[in-house]
C-alpha cells in the first residue's frame, strides 16, 4: 500500500477510503439523466455492467450509490486512481465532476492512510482474560482474506453476528461504519471469511482473538439461528460468572433494528440495547454504536 504523505498512489487505495458524503456528491452529480454530459450510466457501463444489470439500477433510489457498492464488491480492482481514471477519461470524460470533489477525496485518502499508519503500529490485540491455550494452527491463521501468508493475523474492530436474513441492515452497517469517517473494521463471516474452513473452530478464532468487540443483530430470525446462539454464548463464556464484566467493557453490543414478535433474549437482558426502531432516537443510533466500537 503506497501511503506516503508526499506521493499517494491512488490506484493502490482500494474504493472503501472513500466515505458516504463523497459517494453521495458523486450520486447527486451522475444520477440526473442528462443528455449532454454522461451519467452513472456511462459509468457502470465502463465498469463492466450489463445492459441488464443498468436496466435494473434505474430502480435504485440512489443508483449512482449502488453501483459503487457493487463495483467495490465484485472488483478486485476497484481503486480510488481507476475510479478518477473512468470520470476523466473518455466515453464519460466528467472532468468537472472531479475538480469539484478533489478535495473530498484528498481528504478521504489521507484519512485512509492515517488509519492504516495507526493501524500498524498498533501491538497485536491481546485480551488476558479471553486468552486461550489452544495453540495456534496454520488453519487459524490463514481464515480470512487479509491475512498475511507469514503469519500475521487480520484483526477487526468488531464481529458482527447475524443471521441471513438480516444481510441487509449488515451492509447498511458497512456503509455507516467503515465507508463514514469512524473507518471501523468489522468482521463479517460471508465478507470476510476464506471458505472451507470448520465453522465453529474458526468463529471462535474470530471472536476471541481477533476481534475488540462482538455486535449483535437481534432479529425474531437470530432467536431461531443455532449459529448466531453459538456465537453468543461463546462470547458471554469468555468471562464465565462475570456478566458484569461484559457490561462494563462493552465487549458485546446488542442491536435492535426492526421490530419483534418475539421476546428479547433473556441471555442479553442486563447489556444496553442499540435500539433503530425508535424514530425519536434514530439520528443518534450510529453515533453511538461507532462511539462503543471505537473505545479502545
Amino acid at each position: 500500500m503506497a501511503c506516503v504523505d508526499s506521493e499517494v498512489d491512488l490506484w493502490t487505495i482500494p474504493l472503501t477510503a472513500l466515505n458516504m458524503t463523497v459517494r453521495k456528491k458523486l450520486g447527486l452529480y451522475l444520477n440526473p439523466r442528462n443528455t449532454v454530459a454522461a451519467d452513472w450510466m456511462a459509468v457502470a457501463e465502463v465498469m463492466g455492467f450489463s445492459y441488464l444489470e443498468i436496466k435494473n439500477y434505474e430502480g435504485s433510489k440512489n443508483p449512482t450509490l449502488s453501483v459503487l457498492e457493487d463495483w467495490q464488491a465484485r472488483s478486485a480492482d476497484a481503486s480510488v486512481g481507476k475510479l478518477l481514471f473512468i470520470l476523466t477519461e473518455e466515453p464519460v470524460e466528467r472532468k468537472d465532476i472531479v475538480e469539484d470533489l478533489r478535495p473530498l477525496i484528498d481528504e478521504d485518502v489521507r484519512k485512509y492512510c492515517e488509519y492504516l499508519r495507526k493501524k500498524k503500529a498498533e501491538p497485536p490485540l491481546q485480551v488476558p482474560e479471553v486468552d486461550s491455550c489452544v495453540p495456534r494452527t496454520t488453519e487459524r491463521l490463514g481464515i480470512t482474506l487479509d491475512d498475511d501468508p507469514e503469519g500475521s493475523p487480520e484483526l477487526f474492530d468488531a464481529f458482527i453476528c447475524y443471521c441471513q436474513s438480516d444481510i441487509e441492515f449488515v451492509h447498511e452497517m458497512i456503509r455507516e461504519l467503515e465507508q463514514t469517517e469512524y473507518k471501523l473494521k468489522l468482521c463479517v463471516f460471508d465478507r470476510n471469511v476464506l471458505p472451507g474452513s470448520c465453522v465453529w473452530t474458526i468463529t471462535s478464532e474470530l471472536i476471541e482473538k481477533r476481534c475488540k468487540r462482538m455486535v449483535v443483530v437481534i432479529s425474531d430470525e437470530y432467536l431461531d439461528s443455532d449459529a448466531c446462539d453459538f456465537q453468543t454464548k461463546f462470547a458471554l463464556s469468555l468471562c464465565p460468572g462475570k456478566l458484569n464484566e461484559s457490561a462494563r467493557s462493552k465487549r458485546l453490543i446488542p442491536v435492535v433494528y426492526k421490530s419483534m414478535a418475539k421476546p428479547f433474549p433473556s441471555i442479553l437482558r442486563f447489556l444496553t440495547v442499540c435500539d433503530y426502531t425508535r424514530p425519536c432516537t434514530q439520528a443518534w443510533f450510529w453515533v453511538r454504536l461507532a462511539r462503543a466500537l471505537s473505545l479502545p
